[in-house]
Protein backbone atom coordinates (compact mmCIF):
# COMPACT_ATOMS: atom_id res chain seq x y z
CA UNK A 1 0.00 0.00 0.00
CA UNK A 2 1.38 3.38 -1.02
CA UNK A 3 1.96 5.82 1.84
CA UNK A 4 -0.71 8.48 2.29
CA UNK A 5 0.86 11.84 1.38
CA UNK A 6 -1.65 13.69 3.54
CA UNK A 7 -0.75 11.60 6.57
CA UNK A 8 2.94 12.15 5.91
CA UNK A 9 2.41 15.92 5.71
CA UNK A 10 0.30 15.86 8.86
CA UNK A 11 2.95 13.85 10.69
CA UNK A 12 5.68 16.29 9.68
CA UNK A 13 3.54 19.21 10.82
CA UNK A 14 2.92 17.46 14.16
CA UNK A 15 6.65 16.82 14.59
CA UNK A 16 7.36 20.51 13.95
CA UNK A 17 4.70 21.43 16.48
CA UNK A 18 6.29 19.10 19.01
CA UNK A 19 9.77 20.47 18.38
CA UNK A 20 8.57 24.08 18.65
CA UNK A 21 6.65 23.54 21.89
CA UNK A 22 9.41 21.32 23.27
CA UNK A 23 11.88 24.21 23.08
CA UNK A 24 9.63 26.14 25.47
CA UNK A 25 9.61 23.47 28.19
CA UNK A 26 13.12 23.52 29.79
CA UNK A 27 12.57 26.82 31.58
CA UNK A 28 9.22 25.90 33.23
CA UNK A 29 10.65 22.45 34.03
CA UNK A 30 13.43 24.14 35.99
CA UNK A 31 11.14 26.66 37.67
CA UNK A 32 8.66 24.00 38.83
CA UNK A 33 11.44 21.75 40.16
CA UNK A 34 11.32 22.71 43.82
CA UNK A 35 10.44 20.98 47.07
CA UNK A 36 6.87 21.09 48.30
CA UNK A 37 5.82 24.36 49.96
CA UNK A 38 8.77 26.16 48.35
CA UNK A 39 8.29 29.10 45.94
CA UNK A 40 8.93 28.47 42.27
CA UNK A 41 12.46 29.13 41.04
CA UNK A 42 12.91 32.75 40.04
CA UNK A 43 16.69 32.77 39.57
CA UNK A 44 19.08 30.63 37.56
CA UNK A 45 21.84 28.73 39.44
CA UNK A 46 24.17 31.71 38.86
CA UNK A 47 21.73 34.04 40.61
CA UNK A 48 20.36 35.89 37.58
CA UNK A 49 16.63 36.71 37.53
CA UNK A 50 14.77 34.53 35.01
CA UNK A 51 13.15 36.73 32.40
CA UNK A 52 11.69 36.15 28.97
CA UNK A 53 8.38 35.32 27.28
CA UNK A 54 5.34 34.86 29.55
CA UNK A 55 7.15 36.49 32.50
CA UNK A 56 10.09 34.15 32.17
CA UNK A 57 8.08 30.92 32.17
CA UNK A 58 8.67 29.76 28.60
CA UNK A 59 11.81 29.09 26.59
CA UNK A 60 15.22 27.39 26.76
CA UNK A 61 16.90 27.34 30.16
CA UNK A 62 19.81 29.68 29.71
CA UNK A 63 20.70 33.23 30.67
CA UNK A 64 23.61 35.63 30.03
CA UNK A 65 26.62 35.41 32.33
CA UNK A 66 28.28 38.73 33.15
CA UNK A 67 31.96 38.99 32.16
CA UNK A 68 34.56 38.62 34.90
CA UNK A 69 35.67 41.98 36.27
CA UNK A 70 39.34 42.94 36.65
CA UNK A 71 40.78 42.78 40.14
CA UNK A 72 43.46 45.12 41.56
CA UNK A 73 45.96 42.24 41.52
CA UNK A 74 45.32 41.33 37.91
CA UNK A 75 48.27 41.92 35.61
CA UNK A 76 46.32 41.44 32.38
CA UNK A 77 43.53 43.69 31.28
CA UNK A 78 40.33 42.05 30.20
CA UNK A 79 39.57 42.97 26.60
CA UNK A 80 36.53 45.21 26.34
CA UNK A 81 33.30 43.63 25.21
CA UNK A 82 31.96 44.70 21.87
CA UNK A 83 28.42 44.58 20.57
CA UNK A 84 29.52 41.93 18.06
CA UNK A 85 30.54 39.50 20.83
CA UNK A 86 27.60 38.29 22.94
CA UNK A 87 28.27 37.45 26.57
CA UNK A 88 28.61 33.78 27.53
CA UNK A 89 25.49 32.01 28.73
CA UNK A 90 24.61 30.02 31.83
CA UNK A 91 22.71 26.83 30.92
CA UNK A 92 20.47 25.12 33.46
CA UNK A 93 17.55 22.72 33.56
CA UNK A 94 16.82 19.98 30.98
CA UNK A 95 18.68 20.09 27.68
CA UNK A 96 16.56 21.84 25.05
CA UNK A 97 17.50 19.57 22.08
CA UNK A 98 16.61 16.44 24.05
CA UNK A 99 13.26 17.81 25.23
CA UNK A 100 12.36 19.16 21.79
CA UNK A 101 13.26 15.88 20.06
CA UNK A 102 11.28 13.82 22.58
CA UNK A 103 8.20 16.02 22.24
CA UNK A 104 8.45 15.91 18.44
CA UNK A 105 8.67 12.09 18.42
CA UNK A 106 5.67 11.73 20.71
CA UNK A 107 3.59 14.08 18.56
CA UNK A 108 4.65 12.33 15.34
CA UNK A 109 3.86 8.82 16.59
CA UNK A 110 0.49 9.90 17.96
CA UNK A 111 -0.30 11.40 14.57
CA UNK A 112 0.61 8.22 12.75
CA UNK A 113 -1.61 6.20 15.09
CA UNK A 114 -4.57 8.58 15.15
CA UNK A 115 -4.58 9.84 11.59
CA UNK A 116 -6.58 12.93 10.61
CA UNK A 117 -9.37 12.34 13.15
CA UNK A 118 -10.33 15.45 15.18
CA UNK A 119 -9.17 14.05 18.55
CA UNK A 120 -5.61 14.30 17.23
CA UNK A 121 -5.72 18.02 17.99
CA UNK A 122 -6.36 17.19 21.65
CA UNK A 123 -3.44 14.77 21.82
CA UNK A 124 -1.10 17.33 20.26
CA UNK A 125 -2.20 20.08 22.65
CA UNK A 126 -1.81 17.86 25.71
CA UNK A 127 1.54 16.33 24.74
CA UNK A 128 3.77 19.30 25.74
CA UNK A 129 2.03 19.46 29.13
CA UNK A 130 2.51 15.72 29.63
CA UNK A 131 6.22 16.02 28.78
CA UNK A 132 6.54 18.92 31.22
CA UNK A 133 4.86 16.89 33.97
CA UNK A 134 7.28 14.04 33.29
CA UNK A 135 10.31 16.31 33.53
CA UNK A 136 9.20 17.90 36.79
CA UNK A 137 8.29 14.60 38.46
CA UNK A 138 11.58 13.00 37.44
CA UNK A 139 13.58 15.88 38.90
CA UNK A 140 11.51 16.82 41.96
CA UNK A 141 9.24 13.80 42.57
CA UNK A 142 6.17 16.00 42.66
CA UNK A 143 3.34 16.91 40.31
CA UNK A 144 2.35 20.57 40.87
CA UNK A 145 -1.32 21.57 40.86
CA UNK A 146 -0.74 24.29 38.21
CA UNK A 147 0.10 21.44 35.80
CA UNK A 148 -2.07 18.47 36.83
CA UNK A 149 -5.35 20.34 37.24
CA UNK A 150 -5.18 22.18 33.88
CA UNK A 151 -4.20 18.87 32.24
CA UNK A 152 -7.38 17.20 33.53
CA UNK A 153 -9.57 20.22 32.77
CA UNK A 154 -8.18 20.59 29.24
CA UNK A 155 -8.56 16.88 28.51
CA UNK A 156 -12.23 16.82 29.50
CA UNK A 157 -13.07 20.19 27.92
CA UNK A 158 -11.31 19.61 24.61
CA UNK A 159 -12.62 16.07 24.24
CA UNK A 160 -16.11 17.39 25.01
CA UNK A 161 -15.73 19.83 22.12
CA UNK A 162 -14.33 17.17 19.78
CA UNK A 163 -17.38 14.98 20.50
CA UNK A 164 -19.41 17.42 18.38
CA UNK A 165 -17.01 17.21 15.42
CA UNK A 166 -17.75 14.59 12.73
CA UNK A 167 -15.36 11.67 12.14
CA UNK A 168 -14.21 11.36 15.76
CA UNK A 169 -13.61 7.84 17.06
CA UNK A 170 -14.32 8.07 20.78
CA UNK A 171 -16.97 8.99 23.34
CA UNK A 172 -16.89 11.82 25.83
CA UNK A 173 -19.08 9.92 28.27
CA UNK A 174 -16.53 7.15 28.72
CA UNK A 175 -13.80 9.82 28.93
CA UNK A 176 -15.60 11.37 31.90
CA UNK A 177 -16.22 7.97 33.47
CA UNK A 178 -12.58 7.05 32.85
CA UNK A 179 -11.40 10.17 34.68
CA UNK A 180 -13.58 9.30 37.67
CA UNK A 181 -12.59 5.62 37.61
CA UNK A 182 -8.82 6.09 37.37
CA UNK A 183 -8.84 9.08 39.71
CA UNK A 184 -10.90 7.08 42.20
CA UNK A 185 -8.57 4.09 41.93
CA UNK A 186 -5.49 6.18 42.67
CA UNK A 187 -7.32 8.00 45.46
CA UNK A 188 -8.04 4.60 47.04
CA UNK A 189 -4.35 3.69 46.74
CA UNK A 190 -3.48 7.05 48.29
CA UNK A 191 -5.72 6.35 51.28
CA UNK A 192 -4.24 2.86 51.74
CA UNK A 193 -0.56 3.78 51.27
CA UNK A 194 -0.09 7.56 51.37
CA UNK A 195 3.68 7.10 51.63
CA UNK A 196 3.83 5.22 48.31
CA UNK A 197 2.24 7.87 46.10
CA UNK A 198 1.35 11.51 46.38
CA UNK A 199 -1.93 13.30 45.89
CA UNK A 200 -0.49 14.77 42.71
CA UNK A 201 -0.62 11.27 41.21
CA UNK A 202 -4.35 11.19 41.98
CA UNK A 203 -4.88 14.48 40.15
CA UNK A 204 -2.79 13.30 37.22
CA UNK A 205 -4.90 10.13 37.05
CA UNK A 206 -7.98 12.27 36.39
CA UNK A 207 -6.51 13.65 33.16
CA UNK A 208 -5.00 10.36 32.02
CA UNK A 209 -8.26 8.56 32.75
CA UNK A 210 -10.11 11.02 30.53
CA UNK A 211 -7.61 10.59 27.68
CA UNK A 212 -7.68 6.79 27.83
CA UNK A 213 -11.41 6.60 28.50
CA UNK A 214 -12.10 8.42 25.25
CA UNK A 215 -11.43 5.16 23.39
CA UNK A 216 -13.31 3.01 25.92
CA UNK A 217 -12.71 0.85 28.96
CA UNK A 218 -10.27 -1.39 27.11
CA UNK A 219 -7.97 1.58 26.53
CA UNK A 220 -8.22 2.52 30.20
CA UNK A 221 -7.27 -0.99 31.33
CA UNK A 222 -4.46 -1.21 28.80
CA UNK A 223 -2.93 2.16 29.64
CA UNK A 224 -3.13 1.56 33.39
CA UNK A 225 -1.61 -1.91 33.08
CA UNK A 226 1.13 -0.65 30.76
CA UNK A 227 2.09 2.05 33.27
CA UNK A 228 2.30 -0.47 36.10
CA UNK A 229 4.32 -2.84 33.90
CA UNK A 230 6.80 -0.14 32.88
CA UNK A 231 7.21 0.95 36.49
CA UNK A 232 7.78 -2.64 37.65
CA UNK A 233 10.34 -3.23 34.90
CA UNK A 234 12.20 -0.07 35.93
CA UNK A 235 12.26 -1.21 39.57
CA UNK A 236 13.60 -4.64 38.55
CA UNK A 237 16.34 -3.03 36.47
CA UNK A 238 17.38 -0.89 39.44
CA UNK A 239 17.43 -3.97 41.68
CA UNK A 240 19.49 -5.96 39.15
CA UNK A 241 22.02 -3.13 38.96
CA UNK A 242 22.18 -2.85 42.75
CA UNK A 243 20.80 0.68 42.75
CA UNK A 244 17.48 -0.01 44.42
CA UNK A 245 17.15 1.23 48.01
CA UNK A 246 14.56 -0.25 50.34
CA UNK A 247 11.86 2.30 51.06
CA UNK A 248 13.10 4.64 48.32
CA UNK A 249 10.34 6.76 46.81
CA UNK A 250 9.94 6.48 43.05
CA UNK A 251 8.22 9.08 40.91
CA UNK A 252 5.07 7.41 39.54
CA UNK A 253 4.01 10.18 37.18
CA UNK A 254 6.43 9.32 34.35
CA UNK A 255 5.30 5.66 34.39
CA UNK A 256 1.63 6.65 34.44
CA UNK A 257 2.19 8.95 31.48
CA UNK A 258 4.27 6.38 29.59
CA UNK A 259 1.58 3.73 30.10
CA UNK A 260 -1.12 6.12 28.91
CA UNK A 261 0.99 6.91 25.85
CA UNK A 262 1.31 3.22 24.99
CA UNK A 263 -2.39 2.59 25.52
CA UNK A 264 -3.33 5.64 23.49
CA UNK A 265 -1.08 4.63 20.61
CA UNK A 266 -2.52 1.12 20.38
CA UNK A 267 -6.15 2.11 20.84
CA UNK A 268 -5.96 5.10 18.48
CA UNK A 269 -4.47 2.87 15.79
CA UNK A 270 -7.14 0.20 16.32
CA UNK A 271 -10.06 2.67 16.44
Amino acid sequence: MAPDPWLIALTLAAALWGAATGTLLPRPAYRFTVDEDQPWQHECPAGHPITGPASGWLGPARCPTPPTKNTPHSTEATPPLTTATPPPTCAYGPRTPTVATTTALVCATLTLATGPRPELAVWLLLTPLAVLLTLVDLRAQRLPDPLTLPFAALALTLLGAVAFVPEHAGQWRTAAYGALALGGLYFLFFLIRPAALGFGDVKLALGLGAVLGWYGWGALYLGTFAGALIGSAYTLVLAARGRAVRGQLVALGPFMIAGAYVGLLLEAYAA
